[in-house]
């Protein structure tokens, strides 16, 4: 009785584990149901949509903003005010005399001002102004690089596990079928009933492999999901299939492609505006030691009114020109648009600035300018040898990856013709199921240490593409 239950035992044990391996397959199905991606709509996506490219795209504006500011520097400025006043008790009117009575006014004034020279300081500033929006552009170039690589990488890693998955499951079949032939051998007393135990464990074995290879696909959707910043609920990826049968580095070495990337690579366009924009700053401190010109203009009016008195200014009439003693004090209308007619008035003129001490302020900000230069070409030289380095390393994993393919390649050979032996071995029980699930487990791990060197060495070729220029969608 104990035997039997057992044996019902052992029986729901394998249902459960290929209900398992069902419901994997199922998920798979599923999931193939809904929109996949391709790398360049992922690619595209983020570009569009990324919120740190969405910044880097303000950063940009926000330069071309900064040129229309410079610009304006060589235009004249122009600027109007307007005053209401109340004045109580005695004060000095607009026309210089004194009165003590209760009175408002108004003025009027209009100014405009222009800079002739200020030592090409506005000129350098124009110029760094447009140097600022081309290195916005270059780090947004920069950012939209790191970050389609980021996701090539990603997809990559999702069609890598996409092939483990595949491998979990052709093993999970071919087990259940050694075991159907282990329950033959059994039955037909050829084999001892532990064959079937051995096979069973065999088959557990395989469906936790299965269940981490679906582990591995979910959490690189996941991964990719997040990088695009999108909802991971039913994303998933086209499959591609990778043409690998002439595997080969399309760069002889190194060298072509640092040179090829050093007039390309958006990091060294950058450095090179550094230096530029630190020989503006160098003139522009440079201008501080030179005379200033500007021109100004402006005019003014004005308006005054006595409080419970009409507007009204005294006014000499000459009735008989030849008698001097026959001239009349009489008051005419002095209302507003009159007195602003009367009271009008303009003026312009120049200024010179000439420097003559500062302080040392200017000799230490022109020091400092260089300095700065000097900084940047150290910063260029730095982003060459890191470029450079960079690139080797890659050249180096690139032809390692392509190494560890080629040996994983003959590996995997060896080890599907050593299984076929084994399979026949097995059949005329030669060997027994421990020696041949040995052999079997040596070509999962080789086919899987295949398919990693692929895809390892196709992502270190599309980074030796990245630093060449050329698309990683392609």
């Amino acid at each position: 009785m104990k035997k039997k239950i057992m044996i019902n035992f052992k029986k729901a044990k394998m249902k459960s584990y290929f209900l398992i391996s069902v419901f994997m397959v199922m998920c798979l199905s599923i999931s193939a149901q809904d929109k996949k991606w391709s790398l360049r709509e992922c690619v595209n996506y983020a570009i569009e949509n990324n919120l740190s490219i969405k910044q880097a795209k303000f950063d940009a504006e926000t330069a071309e903003q900064d040129i229309i500011d410079a610009r304006g520097n060589f235009l004249p400025t122009v600027s109007g005010s307007a005053s209401q006043s109340y004045n109580f008790g005695s004060f000095i009117d607009q026309n210089g005399g004194r009165i003590s009575r209760d009175s408002r006014g108004n003025s009027f004034s209009m100014g405009t001002g222009v800079t002739i020279f200020n030592g090409f300081r506005n000129t350098n500033i124009y110029k760094q102004s447009k140097l600022g929006l081309k290195s916005s552009q270059i780090q947004l170039s920069i950012l939209i690089d790191n970050i389609s690589l980021n996701i090539a990488n990603a997809y990559l890693n999702i069609l890598l596990n996409k092939e483990n998955l595949k491998v979990a499951i052709e093993q999970i079949e071919i087990t259940q079928k050694q075991i159907n032939q282990a329950r033959a051998f059994v039955d037909s007393g050829v084999r001892a009933r532990s064959t079937i135990l051995e096979v069973e464990a065999q088959l557990a074995t395989d469906n936790e492999r299965l269940v981490n290879a679906q582990n591995s696909v979910n959490l690189s959707l996941l991964n990719l999901a997040q990088l695009l910043q999108i909802a991971h609920k039913g994303f998933d990826v086209e499959d591609i299939i990778l043409e690998v049968s002439s595997l080969a580095i399309a760069y002889d070495n190194s060298d072509d492609i640092y040179n090829i990337a050093e007039t390309k690579r958006p990091e060294i366009k950058r450095a090179n505006l550094d230096i530029d924009n630190s020989d503006l700053s160098i003139e522009i401190s440079k201008s501080a030691f030179l005379p200033s010109l500007s021109f100004s203009a402006g005019l003014g009016t004005s308006y005054q009114h006595s409080q419970g008195q009409e507007d009204v200014r005294p006014e000499v009439q000459i009735n008989d020109p030849n008698d001097p003693n026959d001239d009349a004090l009489i008051f005419v209308p002095n209302g507003f648009g009159q007195q602003l007619e009367d009271n009008l008035g303009y003026n312009f003129g120049f200024s010179l600035s000439v420097p003559i001490f500062s302080g040392f302020k200017n000799k230490s900000n022109v020091s400092k300018a260089r300095i700065n230069k000097e900084k940047s070409q150290l910063r260029l030289e730095e982003e060459k040898q890191t470029l450079r380095s960079n690139i080797e390393q890659a050249f180096a994993d690139a032809k390692a990856a392509l190494n560890q393919y080629l040996a994983s390649e003959s590996s995997v050979k060896l080890q599907q013709d050593a299984l076929l032996n084994a399979q026949e071995r097995y059949s005329l029980g030669v060997i027994n199921s421990f020696d041949f699930e040995q052999i079997r487990n040596r070509l999962i791990n080789a086919q899987a240490s295949l398919i990693n060197a692929k895809y390892n060495f196709v992502f270190k070729t599309k980074v030796l593409d990245f630093y060449t220029g050329k698309s990683l969608t392609d």
